[in-house]
């Protein structure tokens, strides 16, 4: 056996000490790495392992509409929890919540026993619910409040506003095309807890407030609203048609004071609803061919090129011949000898023939585009369609000849309502919007405003004169007098459009009516369109629309202030047919015989009071009302003067 020298004996300790005392140098070294330099970072880690987190959600923005009314705005909620680590007896507590929530036991025991943290077991219930709950004192269940949204007005303009899921997320109209605004973020309750969720003792709870969303102003009025909704509500028990729509604008500016379609439905309650009714705005989404409504771009096209005189003469027999293909009017006997201010009042289709065939197809094509058609409007909603025009190459003389008269084309009704716009405002064309501005939520301070944005000028201001004068010539004396208002300066163009069939060729007495009007015809304000599509009965618009428009019109004026023009382009009457207007004379201080013989030709009358002369009366003196129409007089031999 070899015996070992000190000297390697001293050599094997040093180099054992050597190595201990690197090995204890860098233990050192890293445990002072990790204590100073990495000290903090992984104390952030295991904090977020022991962090757990309570979401407290934002409250979703309120819609309001131009004038600050709520459209749309979120409640609180009770939502139930449940941190299964903390249930003592699972059990029970399934039976008790499921008997209050209305809820299977068998669902609730699989909720409550999951291996997680926290879970929901029922949202957004009813308030006597929760208290019912807190009552219990369940060990593991807690109540937390959630948003719910809620809509004012119920059904109104649903298909505008649109509607949100169960976690407040945008799902249709503005509610989704706006929903980075909307939403907010949400906050956090965050406390600690081991590995088996059990809450940490000596720990402080933080709380990371939510932000809420942003407030957003629309340019919707909500009583201009409630007009369109109310006459559309009317022509839907009246006509029962397939669908009816409108829209109602300021020219000016694209802004959308109205907009509807039916079926309608309830946002707070789309799921019980077919989904094409909630999915489909008909005002953005139906393309179909217009009719007559678009004549009013083969008019200003003509009348901005200069190719016709509305004083010149057109002789209709009742058709138009163009390639060999004999073009009918509505009218099938014709209109005979007219002007090309008749062949616009008359709807006259041959008439819109000649213009088209007078412009060319290159030049009715590029007005039809420049007036916004074949493209989308662009307006602040989701599923917009652009419509069907012709390739210009594949237009003949009988392409060419349908489409001045708003057959063979599609559209939808917000490109209308934007290409009428302008031609009636100076020529101007504007992207339609729904969102004038938005608001931060705390301080109410404007932080984006939604300018007008005009794309084009496509028509000149004196065309857009001459063509505002000419439909108002159509309400006065054409087709459509149903929407004549007397003190009110309208003008408009009706439309009555064949719809096409599955297997592409016409329908038969299955068509969409229509009504396009402004008012005051020389300085427009608003304009309104209404489609209603299949209507009961007969199928004209200047019947069935016009009216509609008529009423809309009216109250939208008195509600906006508008003046009464003193003069106006009297309405032609048709004897046995119109009903004149006449002036209410002033009937203050008559007796009550005199009244009797001075009103049995032009009005009804009805009479209060036991006294012989009139001290009051209804309407006012001066008023224009239609002959017929009812004068109510307050009689009284005493009267009280006024102090």
């Amino acid at each position: 056996m070899r015996r070992i020298s000190q000297v390697i004996i001293r050599r094997r300790i040093w180099i054992a000490l050597l190595i201990g005392f690197f090995l204890f140098t860098s233990l050192i070294t890293r445990l002072g790495y990790i204590q100073l330099v990495k000290g903090n970072w992984i104390a952030e880690k295991a904090e977020d392992l022991w962090k757990r987190d309570i979401p407290v959600e934002a409250k979703r923005g309120k819609i309001l509409d131009r004038n600050g009314e709520a459209l749309a705005y979120n409640i609180s909620s009770p939502t139930v929890i449940a941190i299964p680590v903390q249930i003592k007896d699972p059990g029970t507590t399934a039976r008790e919540l499921a008997n209050i929530l209305n809820m299977s036991e068998q669902k609730v025991y699989k909720l409550i026993t999951q291996r997680t943290l926290m879970v929901k077991v029922a949202r957004k219930i009813s308030e006597d619910k929760a208290k019912e709950i807190k009552a219990l004192r369940l060990s593991g269940i807690a109540i937390t409040e959630e948003s719910k949204r809620y809509y004012p007005e119920k059904s109104l303009a649903s298909h505008v506003l649109g509607f949100v899921g169960i976690d407040n997320q945008g799902l249709s109209g503005i509610e989704v095309v706006y929903d980075q605004w909307l939403k907010g973020k949400r906050g956090a309750i965050s406390f600690s807890a081991d590995a088996r969720g059990r809450e940490m003792p000596n720990q402080e709870e933080s709380y990371t407030p939510p932000k809420d969303g942003y407030t957003l102003v629309l340019t919707l009025d909500k009583q201009i609203q409630s007009f369109v909704e109310r006459e559309l509500d009317q022509a839907v028990l009246t006509y029962k048609p397939d669908h009816a729509f409108a829209i109602a604008m300021d020219p000016n500016t694209g802004e959308i004071l109205a907009m509807a379609s039916r079926p309608n439905y309830d946002p707070e309650h789309f799921s019980d609803y077919p989904s094409e009714v909630y999915n489909r705005n008909l005002p953005i989404w139906m393309a179909y061919e217009p009719g007559s409504t678009f004549k009013i771009i083969t008019l200003a096209a003509s009348l901005e090129e200069d190719t016709i005189d509305l004083n010149d003469s057109f002789y209709d027999p009742g058709y138009i011949e163009v390639a060999g293909r004999k073009l009918r009017c509505w009218k099938r006997e014709g209109h005979g000898q007219e002007t090309f201010l008749e062949v616009v009042e008359n709807s006259c289709n041959p008439g819109f023939v000649a213009m088209g065939l007078k412009l060319g197809k290159e030049k009715l094509f590029s007005y039809i585009k420049g007036f916004g058609f074949g493209e989308k409007t662009g307006i602040d909603l989701r599923g917009e369609q652009k419509g069907i025009l012709f390739n210009l190459d594949k237009v003949g003389p009988v392409e060419l000849a349908t489409t001045s008269f708003g057959q063979g084309v599609a559209v939808t009704p917000i490109q209308q309502v934007a290409a009428v716009s302008a031609a009636i405002n100076g020529g101007k064309l504007y992207t339609p919007h729904l969102v004038k501005e938005v608001h931060d939520p705390l301080t109410d301070q404007v932080v984006k405003i939604i300018s007008p944005e005009m794309k084009r000028q496509v028509i000149s201001a004196e065309t857009s004169k001459e063509v505002r004068e000419t439909l108002e010539s159509v309400v006065a004396n054409g087709t459509g007098r149903n929407a004549y208002i007397d003190g009110y300066r309208v003008g408009g163009k009706t439309g009555t459009a064949q719809k096409i069939g599955p297997n592409g060729g016409y329908l038969q007495n299955n068509h969409i009516v229509s009504f396009i009007g402004f008012a005051p015809a020389d300085k427009p304000e608003i304009v309104i369109y209404v489609a209603i599509d299949n209507p009961m009965g007969i199928q004209f618009g200047g019947v069935v629309a016009a009216p509609i428009v008529k009423n809309m019109l009216e109250d939208s004026l008195h509600y906006l202030g508008v003046e009464p023009r003193k003069e106006q382009l009297e309405m032609e009457y048709r004897y046995g047919i119109d009903t004149p207007f006449v002036e209410v004379p002033n009937l203050i201080g008559d007796t009550k015989q005199d009244i009797q013989r001075s009103l049995y030709i032009n009005f009804d009358l009805e009479a209060e009071g036991d006294g012989n002369k009139v001290v009051q009366q209804v309407p006012k003196p001066g008023t224009r009302v239609k002959k017929g129409s009812t004068i109510r007089v307050y009689l009284d031999d005493n009267p009280q003067k006024e102090d």
